[in-house]
């Protein structure tokens, strides 16, 4: 374990900058090294890669930091929108524009502060210096739940440019089935929150608008393939049954009508595991994992890994490195079990690296790259 801290001053309060510790694990293919880059983050939800090297990194709580290469916290950016911060809701994904380089557009999943009932919205906004500028609320979406869980809140751009969004169905399970609200449901939005013509449920009143696929229970993590451009998700299941599914246009993925799992007391859900006209999941976990976050390997660093799907577990602790072959999962290695606590959030970056984000009041942003040879 290497040690060495620097701090850091910003308006008045001193931050931890990086890096704080370094531990080395072994695994099936790459001895590797975590390093911490960052700490003193409150309940990270999700990290973005700025072009310039700079990690812009949101907490559940409503407030949104920059950190620097050298790991450098900056004080809450300004600008950001009222969040209903409550249990699982709060200010949750974050991704880039495909095009971010010329439009500077950034995209964030909120839980909105809707009066009658909080919901999952999604807006975009620019950044000048240590604000969110131009913000705009692009989509509020129908999933409505007087709990505070099941927002879901993942978004991806698919190759087509198209932004999907996850949304969960906010403890109301039964409601997964209605194609009239947005519970369980994900989206496919163009990149100003409209409706594409070409959706699959496009010209229905009966459906509401932008949905995708429906059936979900709480999808945390989403990734497209890098070759083929799939949108793929997980989602937690109840007590037994995470998935991982491969979105379809239209899909109906079940819930609460087929699951793997069964109730927290231990009853059955459903009526049974497949049902036809509903699609299987391409792998389930029981006992669950409780997946968030979820990236597909693309890197030179660990060359092993290319085309691996790497995938949090809040639950367990630890990383899921699952081997794939096309539409398969074909074996699963845990790394780093209970090292670092709940992981939330896991991206590569655009230096190669892995990199995840710990679900916790002193959240880490840690670095995953090979081992230093001795």
């Amino acid at each position: 374990m290497k040690f060495g801290t620097r701090m850091v001053m910003a308006t008045g309060l001193w931050l931890l900058a990086v890096p704080a510790w370094a531990q080395t694990f072994d695994s099936q293919h790459h001895a590797f090294e975590a390093v911490t880059v960052a700490e003193g983050l409150r309940h990270p939800w999700a990290v973005a890669f700025l072009p310039d090297g700079r990690m812009l990194v949101s907490e559940r709580g409503g407030t949104m930091r920059i950190v620097t290469e050298d790991g450098e916290v900056s004080p809450p950016l300004d600008g950001v929108p009222e969040v209903h911060a409550e249990k699982q809701g709060g200010l949750l994904d974050l991704v880039l524009h495909p095009e971010y380089a010329s439009n500077g557009w950034i995209y964030f999943t909120y839980s909105f502060p809707h009066p009658d009932e909080p919901r999952t919205a999604v807006a975009r906004a620019r950044i000048d210096g240590n604000a969110l500028v131009d913000v705009e609320t692009i989509f509020v979406a129908l999933n409505p739940g007087t709990s505070g869980g099941h927002f879901g809140s993942r978004l991806a751009f698919a190759p087509d440019g198209k932004l999907h969004v996850t949304l969960g169905e906010r403890n109301r399970g039964r409601e997964a089935q209605n194609l009239a609200n947005q519970n369980g449901a994900t989206l496919r939005l163009n990149d100003d929150g409209s409706i594409p013509g070409d959706n699959p449920f496009a010209g229905r009143s009966d459906v509401a608008p932008g949905t995708f696929s429906y059936g979900h229970r709480n999808p945390q993590g989403m990734a497209v393939h890098p070759t083929r451009g799939e949108v793929w998700a997980h989602e937690h299941g109840p007590k037994g049954g995470d998935e991982i599914n491969l979105l379809k246009p239209g899909g109906n993925y079940g819930w609460p009508v087929v699951t793997f799992g069964v109730s927290y007391a231990g009853f059955k859900i459903g009526e049974g595991t497949f049902k036809p006209g509903m699609e299987p999941p391409l792998h389930q976990w029981t006992p669950s994992i409780a997946p968030s976050g979820m990236t597909f390997y693309t890197g030179d660093a660990f060359p092993e890994w290319k085309g691996n799907l790497f995938v949090g577990s809040l639950k367990f602790r630890y990383l899921a490195r699952l081997e794939t072959d096309n539409l398969r999962i074909v074996s699963e290695e845990r790394l780093a079990e209970g090292a670092f606590g709940r992981i939330r959030d896991v991206r590569q970056g655009p230096d190669g690296l892995i990199y995840l984000l710990t679900d916790d009041p002193n959240g880490k942003l840690v670095r995953l790259q090979p081992a230093a040879r001795p």
